[in-house]
């Protein structure tokens, strides 16, 4: 009957928010357990390893940071074949797809161990600025980190496996217990005589080797798809499709990793390991206040591929809108209150404040939210797959915000100009190259991105800060007490602000709907 397809559909959409939130949950689960340990062990292991030594790991060790960013990008366009894939009904052509996968990433890890092993005559021999006494310990963790890297780009083809299949549970728990396992590191090099940097850098990396080891075993076990078996399932269109895609994005992602841990490098040679230590408390920080938008993302980006795959563009890009405005809302609600009061309650987490943690600490979430806006905008055209002119753009745009940095201090300017080189050459451009593909190419309205999206995250913002400032005129003490009271405030104007000017009608009816059910069953369950 007539009725039977708008029934179907209705029904199929109820399906896709519920998966969603029901994952999103999982996620924020394993990120509320996450986030506390994990800023509790850098506060340990700072006071542990001092200023110094804190800055060697966070400028050495910072390579796994940025290859763990280049595994997620790896996984992500991973996970947008085999999404599609999925969301054609096609098994064999999923099984293909992993085999040649597997094949794609042993390459790439090959590739990288090389380069990485080659690099470290330069970059301690002539470059990188170490305590002489230090330089054995900073190799040491430089070796570890390499072992973990490649173990993790083996593991990529099964991370992007749990992405396909939307299991977010699992991803719960292994973060939770790998967050737990990073928590007893620290307390043991509180505690132990010897070498403490070089103890915490094999820690990590081993660490990192067993959580891999446990999707890998996982996958095997649960999903018929991962038969290593590349002779058998093996087809050359698949393999060039995917490979042309795989270059493109490992071009991008290289570029991306190099520039940002290049930066560090660069920050290093020109001030010393103690600007390091400031950088990876702005790290840290960016970090977590990230993590409740990549959580949502993680949890929508499949939604966004296999819409694509089954042929549903309105589908998929109402919900890359839905992600640009939700992952900027859940970053700001805490970066902003961070932004404005970042000198209390720095000093609240640490003992001792690194020099310049502070302003690195809010350049680095201003950078990151504007990054917020477009990001689902760069989802959409990974899951449409033309991605050539996107990739070239952003991997130019790497390059020159690596050599901006480097320009602005050989001409002596302050270390914070790195934030602004980023903004310049690598944010705001992204971003807007973005924006211009999905309007001339998938037919975005730039009417919705700008009503669904900007003035949604914007005006409360704007409203948020103009508070912060006016509040920190009235009362701006530096005192334990107020700096937490002004933060509460901050984040409830804020979430007033949201609920008013940012959510409509609909999204405010399911919120209220959600936290009614998750009331009702707290009552039932006592």
């Amino acid at each position: 009957s007539p009725a039977f397809p708008q029934d179907f559909f209705l029904r199929r959409s109820m399906n896709t928010v519920s998966r969603v939130i029901r994952n999103t949950g999982f996620l924020y689960m394993k990120m509320g357990i996450t986030m506390f340990v994990s800023l509790y062990t850098t506060r340990l292991v700072l006071n542990a390893l001092g200023v110094d030594d804190f800055g060697i790991f966070g400028m050495v060790a910072g390579v796994i940071a940025m290859l763990a960013f280049l595994n997620a990008s790896m996984a992500a366009a991973t996970q947008r074949f085999m999404s599609y894939a999925e969301g054609e009904g096609n098994r064999e052509k999923q099984r293909i797809i992993f085999n040649i996968s597997v094949v794609l990433h042993l390459a790439i890890a090959v590739v990288v161990a090389i380069l990485l092993y080659a690099a470290a005559p330069f970059l301690f021999g002539h470059f990188l600025n170490i305590p002489e006494g230090r330089i054995f310990a900073a190799r040491c963790v430089y070796w570890a980190m390499i072992a973990s890297t490649v173990f993790s780009m083996l593991g990529v083809p099964y991370e992007a496996m749990l992405n396909a299949h939307e299991n977010m549970l699992y991803f719960a728990v292994i973060g939770v217990l790998e967050s737990f396992l990073k928590l007893g590191a620290a307390l043991l090099v509180v505690h132990v005589l010897a070498d403490k940097l070089i103890l915490y850098g094999v820690l990590m990396a081993g660490i990192s080797i067993l959580a891999m080891t446990a999707m890998l075993v996982y996958c095997h076990r649960n999903y018929a798809e991962c038969v290593i078996a590349p002779l058998r399932y093996w087809k050359k269109g698949v393999f060039r499709e995917m490979g042309s895609f795989a270059c493109w994005n490992f071009t991008v992602s290289a570029s991306s990793m190099l520039s940002e841990y290049g930066v560090g490098i660069v920050l290093n040679h020109f001030f010393g390991v103690a600007l390091n230590a400031a950088q990876a408390v702005a790290q840290q920080i960016n970090g977590q206040t990230m993590a409740f938008s990549g959580t949502m993302l993680k949890a929508l980006n499949p939604v966004i591929s296999k819409s694509e795959g089954a042929g549903n563009r309105r589908l998929m890009l109402r919900a890359s809108l839905s992600g640009c405005k939700f992952a900027y809302l859940l970053m700001a609600v805490f970066a902003i209150p961070l932004i404005l009061e970042a000198p209390g309650l720095l000093g609240l987490w640490l003992h001792s404040v690194p020099a310049w943690a502070v302003l690195f600490c809010r350049l680095q979430l201003a950078r990151t939210l504007m990054e917020q806006l477009f990001l689902s905008l760069g989802s959409a055209i990974y899951a449409e797959g033309n991605i050539r002119l996107y990739t070239l753009v952003k991997t130019g745009s790497g390059i020159l915000f690596l050599g901006a940095t480097y320009g602005f201090y050989s001409l002596g300017w302050p270390p914070f100009m790195m934030y602004v080189a980023a903004i310049l050459f690598v944010t705001v451009p992204g971003g807007l190259l973005a924006l211009s593909i999905c309007v001339r190419r998938l037919g975005l309205s730039l009417r919705d991105f700008s009503f669904q999206v900007l003035v949604p995250c914007l005006v409360p913002s704007g409203a948020t800060l103009a508070a912060g400032v006016a509040l920190a005129r009235i009362c701006p003490q530096l005192s334990p007490v107020p700096v937490l009271f002004r933060t509460c405030l901050l984040l409830g104007a804020f979430l007033l602000f949201l609920w008013f000017f940012s959510l409509n009608a609909r999204e405010r009816g399911t919120l209220v709907f959600l936290l009614k059910s998750v009331c009702g069953k707290i009552q039932f369950s006592k």
